[in-house]
């Protein structure tokens, strides 16, 4: 009997042996464990007259507001010490510009902004004192003489500093609105409609190049891997209409990489260009958030060749959009594809609050930039900056480095949005404006004042007095220096577009020139009749130029010999000054003076 209940324990001893074993192997149960990811795409690759419409509904549990922190914190670094700057909004490459060089077109004068030149280079910004604020501006006077007439001018530059010594952007709600029309299809390098305005007819064999659709859902996915926890991200299509492709949700509860699988699969070019109604559907996204805006950005990424044919394709249209979503705190972010990207549409529109824009005629290249910048692009700081020059003898001829420039002279520069830019080594990112001055009298004081807004809507106002040198000689700061070179480059460009096209392409009546697909009569007219740039009056400041159609048209590289002999000219100037300044990365613009040179 003894026995019998000795083997009854052993056994049951055993068996909760092996319970307790096989316990470690079974999942925990807490309340803490993973949540299921969700595959919310809802895109049907239908005709362009099906799909999806109307706003979408945000999955507000998905959304909820966590904790912030906080997002930027203010001290005081020395000047010389790495950290954050601001560069102005607009445009943050001349990209297009230079592909157009590249592929043997003639760029349109708005592909070439200054500020978009600016962005491509760091500065100096001659920062002397310590930055205990938000924005602190830093000036420097220079008298430079112009390397074609030798004409002395006068320029100051505007330091963009700031005291925040640790950047970290809020929680992100991004809605990207893609491009899905026709003219996407076509290679990014080639040109949709030609020079009368008619669609490309382009040779089967060239399909095998990558189209701007390629491109553009490679840089989509490229954003999407700058997403973390706390963001969220939708997803709007259009092309004769708009289609929500992915509801507004959290990025910590959405199958993120099922969602890059279906933009690499499931999105192709079709239709015609609805970008008022693709806005329009990205801005609907967002009528159901309701969230604390001290702790969450909102923007809309709009990837586009910008070349509509459906709706209202004026700047009022989206430009009203925009501008209504500002005032609630809605951004946009243009991202251009293809050698055709609409600049001259994009560049009126971009100057709206919070608005910025960039060209990708590489996946690899915007991949690098979005490596470096995201967070930056997504960010703006500073709202409503207004510089006032009150002075007897001097008053501003022209502002370059702003995309608000035609609204800065006589007294007023008007900035709408500094966004913070990246510092390394004492040198800011596009961290620089430069205002050139008219001498009216021999009075050397003026008083500049500074009033901007913060992201909480404070307002800021600061006043310094600047006393400016009689000496005409010496050389300026290096970064003054730097932006005056490159601002001649700029004008000196700007010109030589602005005069080619007119001695090369002449139209019939302007006013039907805004009819889709009207026919343009080019009229070759050989050498530019009195060109702009000259011996006597130097690097000018170019005029304001339009095309008079959105739907940009392919014309043929052309360099005439007077421009020829001018880019020679300044191409030594320019070698000078680059060896000067001590920055070998200014070798793109003086490549780009030789091919024209040679061309």
């Amino acid at each position: 009997m003894q026995k019998g209940y000795a083997q009854l324990f052993s056994m049951i001893a055993l068996a909760m042996m092996i319970l307790a074993n096989l316990g470690s192997y079974l999942p925990e149960q807490d309340n803490n464990s993973t949540k299921p990811v969700i595959d919310d795409w809802q895109y049907a690759n239908s005709s362009p007259n099906e799909g999806y419409s109307g706003g979408g509904i945000l999955n507000k549990a998905a959304t909820a507001i966590g904790s912030a922190g906080g997002m930027v914190r203010y001290a005081a670094p020395m000047a010389t010490a790495d950290g954050i700057g601001f560069s102005t909004g607009g445009a943050k490459d001349i990209n297009n510009f230079r592909a157009n060089i590249e592929n043997n077109y003639l760029p349109i004068p708005s592909d070439l902004t200054y500020e978009g030149l600016f962005y491509d280079y760091y500065f100096d910004t001659g920062q002397t004192e310590q930055c205990h604020e938000l924005f602190c501006p830093s000036y420097n006077y220079a008298i430079s003489g112009d390397p074609i007439s030798g004409e002395l001018e006068h320029y100051m530059s505007v330091g963009l500093n700031s005291g925040i010594q640790d950047f970290q952007r809020k929680k992100l709600n991004l809605v990207a609105v893609l491009d899905i029309s026709g003219s996407m299809n076509s290679p990014f390098n080639r040109y949709y409609y030609d020079q009368f305005g008619n669609k490309v007819a382009i040779p089967e064999k060239e399909y095998s190049e990558r189209t701007k659709m390629e491109l553009a859902k490679e840089a989509l996915i490229t954003i999407t891997e700058h997403l973390k926890e706390g963001d969220s991200f939708g997803l709007v299509l259009f092309e004769n209409k708009a289609h929500i492709a992915k509801p507004l949700s959290s990025v910590e509860e959405t199958d993120m990489d099922a969602i890059k699988e279906h933009i690499k699969n499931e999105v192709h070019a079709r239709g015609g260009t609805y970008m008022e109604a693709g806005m329009r559907e990205g801005t609907d996204l967002f009528k159901e958030l309701e969230q604390d805006p001290t702790e969450y950005e909102n923007r809309i990424i709009f990837m586009t060749d910008a070349m509509p044919n459906i709706g209202d394709i004026s700047t009022g249209g989206l430009g009203g959009i925009l501008k209504n979503n500002a005032d609630n705190s809605l951004y946009t972010t243009f991202i251009g594809i293809g050698v055709d990207f609409n600049t001259e549409l994009i560049e009126k529109i971009t100057k709206i609050e919070g608005c910025n824009y960039y060209s990708v005629h590489s996946a690899k290249q915007f991949e690098e930039r979005m490596d470096e910048g995201f967070d930056y692009m997504v960010t703006p700081l500073v709202f409503d900056l207004e510089r006032k020059l009150e002075s007897e003898g001097w008053e501003i001829e022209k502002v370059y480095g702003s995309p608000e420039a035609d609204e800065s002279t006589g007294t007023l520069m008007r900035v709408n949005t500094l966004f913070p830019s990246k510092t390394e080594e004492g040198e800011t990112k596009g961290g620089i404006v430069l205002l050139k001055l008219k001498r009216l009298n021999e009075d050397s004081e003026l008083t500049l004042k500074v009033s901007y807004k913060d992201r909480e809507g404070n307002q800021h106002e600061n006043e310094k007095q600047v006393k400016i040198p009689d000496a005409t000689t010496g050389f300026p700061q290096m970064g003054t220096r730097k932006a005056i070179l490159l601002t001649r480059y700029a004008d000196l460009m700007k010109n030589w577009m602005i005069d080619e096209r007119g001695a090369h392409t002449t139209t019939g009546n302007p006013e039907d020139d805004w009819q889709y697909g009207n026919t343009i009569k080019e009229q070759p007219t050989g050498e530019p009749v009195d060109p702009a740039i000259n011996w006597n009056d130097g690097i000018v400041v170019p005029p304001d130029h339009q095309l008079g159609r959105w739907e940009r048209q392919s014309t043929p590289l052309h360099v005439s010999k007077h421009y020829k002999k001018i880019f020679k000219e300044y191409s030594e100037h320019f070698e000078y000054e680059m060896d000067a300044i001590g920055d070998e990365t200014l070798q793109q613009e003086l490549d780009i003076l030789e091919k024209l040179i040679n061309y």
